[in-house]
C-alpha cells in the first residue's frame, strides 16, 4: 500500500510497521450432489465473488448480500466454510445462524504444522496419529495428544496455549469425519484459489502500490469480472 494509507497502523515488519492491507475476498457457490468418485461437487459456473479492503463488519454485510441475491432464502442446506478467525465466527452468528458452520480442514492442517514447529523446530510435521485424530474430528484427543509436551521457555508456553486455543475454540466446527459422511465440503479451495485469481495476479505484482480506494475499486471489477457479471456491472452504470 502507499505509506499514507498505512499511517499508525502496525504491521510485521520488524520495527512494527506495516506495508500491506489485508483484502477479505468471500464465494458463493452451488454444491451438486457428488462426483463419480462420492465427493461433493460444485455445480459449473455457479462461483460468484466479493471482497474489498474494508472492516470484518462491513464485509459480513457484503457477503451475506451476495448470499441473498444467489438465492439464500431458498436453499435447502447452507454450508459457511471459514478458516476459523475470530471475526468469521461474529459474521456467521450474525448472518448465517442457521448454517452449517465448517472450520476448512486445510487452514487446521496448518495450525497443527504451528504445534510441530513450536515443539520440534521449523522443519518438524505433525505426527500421522494427530493428523488421524483431526480428520477424524476427536479434537478433544488431539489437544490432550499435543498438549502432554510444553516447551521449557515461557515464549514456546505461551505460543502452544495459542496453538491450542484454536483448536479449543473451533472444535464444533471441525466434525469432518461427519461432514464427510453427509458429502459436504471441509475444504475452502475455491476461496483460495480465488486469493490468487481475483486478488494476487492483479494486485500483488511487484514495485506496485496501492490506494485503498484504487485496490477496492480494481477488487470490484475483478469480482464481477470472475463472477460472470461484468457486462451486468457496465449496464448498471448507464442507467
Amino acid at each position: 500500500m502507499r505509506p499514507v494509507e498505512l499511517a499508525g497502523r502496525w504491521g510485521k515488519q520488524m520495527d512494527g510497521s506495516a506495508r500491506t492491507r489485508e483484502a477479505k475476498l468471500g464465494c458463493v457457490f452451488t454444491q451438486l450432489g457428488v462426483d463419480g468418485q462420492d465427493r461433493p461437487q460444485r455445480a459449473p459456473d455457479s462461483t460468484t465473488y466479493v471482497g474489498a479492503i474494508e472492516s470484518s463488519e462491513l464485509f459480513g454485510w457484503r457477503i451475506y448480500a451476495e448470499a441473498l441475491r444467489r438465492g439464500l432464502t431458498q436453499a435447502r442446506q447452507v454450508i459457511v466454510l471459514t478458516d476459523g478467525a475470530r471475526y468469521n465466527h461474529t459474521i456467521v452468528r450474525l448472518h448465517f445462524a442457521q448454517a452449517i458452520h465448517i472450520v476448512d480442514l486445510f487452514h487446521a492442517f496448518e495450525h497443527l504444522g504451528v504445534i510441530a514447529k513450536i515443539l520440534w523446530g521449523p522443519e518438524a510435521k505433525a505426527p500421522q496419529r494427530w493428523r488421524d485424530l483431526l480428520e477424524a474430528g476427536d479434537i478433544a484427543a488431539l489437544v490432550r495428544k499435543a498438549g502432554q509436551r510444553l516447551p521449557g521457555c515461557a515464549a514456546g508456553k505461551k505460543a502452544m496455549h495459542k496453538a491450542l486455543h484454536y483448536f479449543e475454540e473451533n472444535a464444533a466446527h471441525m466434525r469432518y469425519a461427519e461432514y464427510r459422511k453427509n458429502k459436504l465440503f471441509v475444504g475452502s479451495g475455491v476461496v483460495e484459489a480465488g486469493c490468487r485469481t481475483v486478488i494476487g495476479q492483479r494486485l500483488k505484482q511487484s514495485g506496485m502500490r496501492w490506494s485503498v480506494r484504487g485496490a477496492n475499486a480494481i477488487i470490484a471489477l475483478r469480482c464481477c469480472i470472475m463472477s460472470g457479471r461484468f457486462e451486468d456491472f457496465w449496464a448498471s452504470r448507464t442507467r
